[in-house]
């Protein structure tokens, strides 16, 4: 130690004798400053570049659609069996971007800087409100894989860079606030530039915030079920302003002019001429659970094989397998390059409205739980370009009173195809569809309820991250997160 400090001292005096010796010479002034770079990049561009890279929270992630179940794996056999999870993931990547970006519009909009110029990038609301309403979303989804994680001392870099975990409740509790209040403070000035998800639409971005706040209100479910809850109350308040067409399904939409900005499916199988996953057989067998033996919207979900086949392999398998001409991968259409990725859809809002009645969350019963299923299935097919009106009315499809919450549960995940994450989550909150880990899984337990922590937080960390485990619990892929419980 005392070398160190004998080290630093000689440091600090050469730093200042440099400094000096720099005053009796010449100053450079900005010699070294590359003019074609901009030292400090506007909203507009913070807000695109934080949207692109939060891509993976809705589409291409194939762990995500590995563990949904979407996917089965052929050659590589890890995210099936777990493998890749046991370890713990890194999280940090969302903290340095898109988090720390959508902060710093937030920061720059705060302190009135010429980054946040209104005529160029907006209004000052309404940029305030679309990166409140997009960093609330994003801590959405890493809370629900994670748990207790880094928020209310996140993203504060020197300041703090050993943040606590905060507790789920009370992440799920402050991001209900921030949505409400982003969604009150949005303006008729300009719209947010740089937003390549709604384009600067404003009415749209308060129809986010109010879809969120519906989804979130019934993944607390378990914790707040009774119809004067919490939960109850927040899926109310927020029923006014949803997405109520499929015109307006949120998406991201990626450029098949632009390699760049390609559908990551048309990436990994076409581009890097990937053949890792097939449509799980699972999937193919709920969604041939009924009277017609079929569902529209398989050929669309999977590849058809020659003679007419969609083949799906089995999930978890020990034995590494060829998929091309054996196995149905991803259907054409959607892994063409310029294939959007749903956010949030008129089909998860009108299950979840099913979902709610059925609970006695809003009025109707089983009639109005009944219309809404319907009506999902309807939009869903029909977002899939192969609407058919006679499909919801088939055996084993049909509302049922007595089996309603595992109906609902099962076309929620069915409609949710390619979005893995959230599969995951209204699996493990419903315990529907029913799913059981493969013949390969490294995990005694079955199918994990959670993901572990990076191993660095064990380190860089230490003292906040004995404190998370007295917390919410061991770090271990089983252990059940607070709307879980």
């Amino acid at each position: 130690m005392n070398k160190l400090k004998k080290y630093l001292a000689l440091s600090l005096v050469s730093v200042g004798m440099l400094a000096a010796s720099c005053e009796k010479i010449e100053d450079f002034g900005d010699t070294n400053v590359d003019p074609t770079k901009v030292a400090v990049p506007s909203t507009r561009s913070l807000l695109t570049n934080a949207m692109q890279n939060s891509t993976a929270l809705f589409v291409g992630s194939t762990q995500g659609t590995v563990i949904a179940q979407h996917f089965s794996e052929g050659p590589y056999l890890t995210s099936s069996g777990y493998a890749d999870a046991t370890g713990g993931q890194a999280y940090s990547a969302w903290y340095t971007s898109p988090l720390i970006q959508l902060k710093k519009i937030i920061d720059y909009n705060t302190a009135g800087t010429v980054e946040a110029d209104q005529g160029a990038n907006g209004s000052k609301n309404n940029q305030l409100a679309v990166a409140r309403i997009m960093k609330a979303y994003i801590f959405w989804k890493l809370t629900d894989r994670w748990g207790d994680i880094p928020y209310s001392e996140a993203l504060q870099g020197g300041d703090n860079i050993t943040p606590k975990y905060d507790k789920q409740e009370d992440i799920y509790k402050d991001i209900f606030k921030e949505l409400k209040e982003a969604a009150a403070q949005i303006d008729a000035g300009l719209g947010a530039q740089g937003d390549i998800i709604l384009g600067g639409n404003m009415s749209r971005w308060k129809k986010f915030a109010a879809t969120q706040r519906m989804l979130m209100a019934l993944r607390m479910s378990k914790v707040y079920p009774a119809a004067g809850g919490l939960a109850a109350t927040e899926f109310n308040a927020a029923m006014a302003d949803v997405i109520a067409s499929n015109a307006e399904n949120i998406q991201y939409k990626f450029i098949s002019g632009d390699p760049n900005n390609y559908n990551p499916w048309h990436t990994n199988y076409t581009i890097s001429n990937r053949n890792d996953f097939a449509i799980s057989l699972t999937m193919v067998n709920y969604m041939k659970a009924n009277g017609t033996g079929t569902d529209p919207r398989l050929p669309v979900y999977a590849e058809v094989l020659p003679g007419n086949q969609i083949k799906g392999l089995t999930y978890g398998n020990k034995v590494q397998t060829n998929i091309p001409n054996a196995y149905s991968r991803l259907g054409n259409s959607l892994r063409l390059p310029g294939t959007p990725a749903n956010i949030l859809t008129f089909a998860q809002v009108q299950f979840a409205k099913a979902e709610a009645a059925k609970l006695g969350w809003i009025p109707g019963g089983d009639v109005a739980a009944k219309g809404f299923y319907d009506s999902g299935i309807d939009a869903s097919l029909a977002q899939n370009g192969v609407a058919d009106a006679t499909f919801k009315d088939a055996s084993g499809i049909a509302y049922a009173p007595a089996t309603a919450i595992e109906q609902i549960a099962t076309q929620r995940w069915i409609h949710l195809y390619l979005d893995g994450w959230e599969a995951w989550s209204e699996w493990r909150r419903t315990g529907f569809p029913v799913l059981a880990a493969g013949a390969n899984s490294a995990n005694p337990a079955g199918i994990p309820r959670r993901q572990m922590y990076p191993a660095a937080d064990k380190t860089v960390n230490a003292k906040q991250y004995e404190v998370v485990l007295t917390q919410q619990g061991p770090n271990t892929l089983n252990t059940r997160m607070w709307w879980d419980k």
